[in-house]
C-alpha cells in the first residue's frame, strides 16, 4: 500500500512540474514573438 501511495505522489509531482515547464516555455515563446513584432515595426518605420 505504501508503494502505491509513493508512486501516486511521484506521478503527481512529475505532472505538476511539467505544467510549470510548459507554462514557462509558452512565456518564452510569447516574449520572443513580441521582440520580433517590435523589430518589424521599427524596420517598417525606417522605410
Amino acid at each position: 500500500m505504501n508503494k502505491l501511495i509513493a508512486l501516486i505522489f511521484l506521478i503527481a509531482i512529475g505532472g505538476l512540474s511539467g505544467c510549470n515547464t510548459i507554462e514557462g516555455a509558452g512565456k518564452d515563446i510569447q516574449s520572443g514573438g513580441s521582440a520580433v513584432s517590435e523589430t518589424a515595426r521599427d524596420v517598417k518605420k525606417e522605410m
